[in-house]
Order: C-alpha cells, then sequence, then structure tokens
C-alpha cells in the first residue's frame, strides 16, 4: 500500500486482496454482540458502533482499518466519526460482512 490516503470505501475484494498480500491492517467490526455472534470476519475487533467514542483508543492508528458493519451503513457512520476525529487510517467495508459472506467466504453464515 502506498503513503495515498485511503479512499472513504473499499469493497470486499480489495480486502480479500489485503489479507493475500499480508498487508498490516486491522478490521474494526462496529456491529452489537448478538450480531457477531452469527458471523465474523476472523480476526476482528468488535467495538458496538454505540461505544466508539468511549473506545475509539482500541482502534489501531499503525495500519489500515477496514470498518464493517452487516451491510455497510453503520460501519460508514463509525468512519465519518472517526475521520472527523482525526483517524486518517480508517476506511468503510462497502457491503459489509453480509459482502464478505456472499462473495469472498460463502462458509460464513448470513442472517
Amino acid at each position: 500500500m502506498s503513503a495515498d490516503p485511503l479512499p472513504l470505501q473499499i469493497d470486499v475484494r480489495e480486502l480479500a486482496r489485503w489479507r493475500d498480500d499480508g498487508l498490516a491492517h486491522a478490521i474494526l467490526d462496529v456491529r452489537e454482540t448478538w450480531e457477531t455472534e452469527i458471523c465474523l470476519i476472523p480476526g476482528s475487533l468488535c467495538v458496538p458502533l454505540g461505544l466508539i467514542t468511549s473506545s475509539a483508543d482500541r482502534i489501531p492508528v499503525d495500519r489500515p482499518v477496514a470498518v464493517a458493519c452487516h451491510h455497510g451503513m453503520r460501519s460508514m457512520q463509525a468512519v465519518a466519526w472517526l475521520r472527523r476525529n482525526g483517524y486518517e487510517n480508517v476506511t468503510n467495508l462497502a457491503g459489509g460482512v453480509d459482502a464478505w459472506a456472499r462473495q469472498i467466504d460463502p462458509s460464513m453464515s448470513t442472517y
């Protein structure tokens, strides 16, 4: 990955490329606990959207962070807040975990 700023949003294929290429990154899942119990992209850091403001210190700043939710709406809210508060290393995962399950990992449960 270059020093160019992260786009506001990436698709699941781009995240899969990050993982396949061994790019240091994090995935921040902002869904509720009951949702992450159904399915989760392996290695995700789970912080429900309502706790982002009080848990922002848990979010890595030393690598790109793909922010995910079910379909990409809550995660876009989180990205907007994080970027307004100095986190330039965050990007929304378009389509969320639903798109991940349908396009990248069909063995993953959906809801």
